[in-house]
């Protein structure tokens, strides 16, 4: 049986931590899986009941953190170079960029017969400057080299880390999408419903608009601020936003709503019926999902979205910037509307349209579930990802 370590920089709820979980669980017991995790940062919320759930025993190297930090990172080097002498993999596959780092240079010192990296997303652009930006792209062109392949998650993706960034040939690129449990998003959901409006007070005739994720740069609330003040505006409809996550970028994000002239709160601290709210990290994000009516996405920079599979695979309309993977994720027009980045009046046109038609929303809805449930199961996932590494381990043989 081949074996792999499976290298994450940090289990955070997201994509990559989804992704990572997903398949050391379920890619048995046909390849041996060992799975290492780094150390999150403070504001990030963890997701260990993932692994929890799945029955998973995560080998934790706390010095692999996402900032870069010289001598953590040697430790961290240095403790991976370790697990791989004693565990001996046939495939070393590193999710992310701090661990596709540190992980890809241990493999191949190593001399690992097969070294696979996953781009979730990347940092080459809305993330650092020119010059630092420039810096992770040769470090990433050098890494390529090391590998025996690329996974990029969408065509997007793919063409981005190929034709514009040069990363490596499209021939060393192998397009996998994310997979994943979808089927509790759309079970029970009058229940759901009915007890995450009456947790946060939203009353049946509002029309509940959710944002998901790190309340971070790169994420853009700003413009989910912009937009709602825009909503109010041109909407007679009763409305509310439910800001669902946290990070260090909230403090500016509530200055923005006070700006705006919204009223705001902190929902963990005051529990209040304000028009927005944030309510922090939730766990259980099928039955957030349930109690939302719209889900909305305003990021600069995305890999394939997972708060967006998992809205449709919950029936709920979207609204997105056109970023990352986001067009491969929504069927525009059909499932959800994908607006130019940065354009709040856009964004906002975009949202009233949902929020004065049930009509329409109920259809995206349907569109999206019958959408992602065909492309994104996590049994398509095993089973691409099992062929992917059957055909690497004969390629390193025959070399």
């Amino acid at each position: 049986m081949p074996r792999v370590l499976r290298i994450l920089n940090r289990l955070i709820i997201g994509g990559p931590a989804l992704n990572a979980t997903y398949l050391t669980k379920y890619m048995e017991p046909d390849f041996e899986t060992r799975l290492v995790i780094g150390g999150k940062d403070d504001h990030e919320q963890d997701a260990t009941h993932l692994t929890d759930q799945l029955g998973i025993t995560p080998v934790v190297i706390p010095e692999m953190k996402r900032a870069i930090q010289p001598g953590q990172d040697r430790a961290a080097y240095k403790k991976i170079k370790a697990i791989i002498k004693e565990f001996k993999p046939d495939v070393v596959h590193t999710h992310a960029a701090k661990s596709g780092a540190i992980g890809r240079l241990a493999a191949a010192a190593c001399k690992v017969p097969v070294i696979v990296h996953t781009f979730h997303g990347h940092v080459f652009h809305s993330y650092f400057g020119k010059v630092k930006s420039a810096a992770f792209i040769n470090i990433e062109r050098y890494l390529a080299r090391k590998s025996s392949g690329i996974i990029a998650i969408s065509d997007i993706q793919k063409n981005e880390l190929s034709d514009i960034y040069k990363i490596c040939p499209k021939e060393k690129i192998n397009i996998i999408p994310l997979g994943l449990d979808l089927d509790k998003f759309g079970e029970d959901q009058d229940r759901k419903r009915i007890e995450f409006r009456k947790l946060y007070d939203i009353a049946e005739d509002e029309i509940a608009i959710g944002i998901i994720g790190r309340i971070v740069p790169v994420k853009n609330h700003g413009l989910f601020v912009a937009a709602a003040a825009n909503v109010m505006q041109q909407t007679k409809k009763k409305v509310r936003f439910i800001i669902i996550g946290d990070g260090d970028m909230r403090g500016q994000m509530e200055d923005e709503f006070k700006v705006v002239g919204i009223d705001y709160a902190y929902y963990p601290q005051d529990k209040r019926h304000a028009t927005a709210i944030c309510i922090s990290w939730q766990t259980k994000v099928d039955e957030v999902l349930a109690g939302l009516d719209i889900v909305a996405l305003t990021s600069h920079n995305e890999g394939t979205p997972v708060s967006l599979i998992e809205a449709q695979a919950a029936k709920r309309a979207l609204v997105s910037t056109n970023v990352g993977g986001v067009a491969d994720v929504v069927l525009n027009g059909k499932s959800g509307f994908v607006t130019e980045p940065g354009n709040a009046v856009q964004f906002a046109k975009a949202l009233v349209t949902l929020i004065e038609s049930e009509e329409t929303r109920q259809a995206f809805g349907i569109a999206g579930q019958q959408h992602v449930q065909k492309l994104y199961s996590y049994k398509r996932l095993v089973s691409d990802m099992s062929e992917y590494y059957y055909r690497l381990l004969a390629d390193a043989k025959r070399s």
